[in-house]
């Protein structure tokens, strides 16, 4: 069986794809401190996302948004679901980071008003 990719599959590389991959592609690799950070974003946002979601009416609670994001989205379980883990780290925290990311990459870091007053009045899920 042939490979997929590579010299001996056949396939010839689309120019344009590699001189828009060339273009964006940067330097060197991140490192590994880069990379901590950009999981953290992409972790935060959907935690955020979460937080909405109860504060909009979509979660009845936030042990439902748990369970959906562990055996739906596939959230770690270990870290219990996106509400148990702002419960762990800390709910000033977590908003406070997110406020860093939204002075940093704009306003969709923006904690929801619901984090940000449970951060305020020292409140836990």
């Amino acid at each position: 069986m042939g490979s997929l990719f590579g010299p001996k599959s056949g396939r010839t590389v689309n120019p344009d794809a590699l001189a828009l991959i060339n273009k964006h592609r940067g330097g060197k690799r991140k490192e590994v401190e880069d990379v901590k950070i950009l999981q953290k974003r992409l972790a935060y946002r959907m935690i955020n996302e979460a937080v909405y979601c109860l504060q909009d009416g979509i979660l009845a609670s936030s042990q439902e948004g748990d369970i959906g994001a562990v055996f739906g989205v596939g959230f770690p379980p270990f870290l219990g679901g996106p509400f148990r883990y702002i419960s762990t780290y800390g709910v000033q925290k977590v908003t406070d980071e997110l406020k860093r990311f939204a002075d940093v990459y704009g306003e969709r870091f923006e904690p929801c008003k619901l984090l940000q007053d449970m951060a305020r009045e020292g409140k836990t899920f």
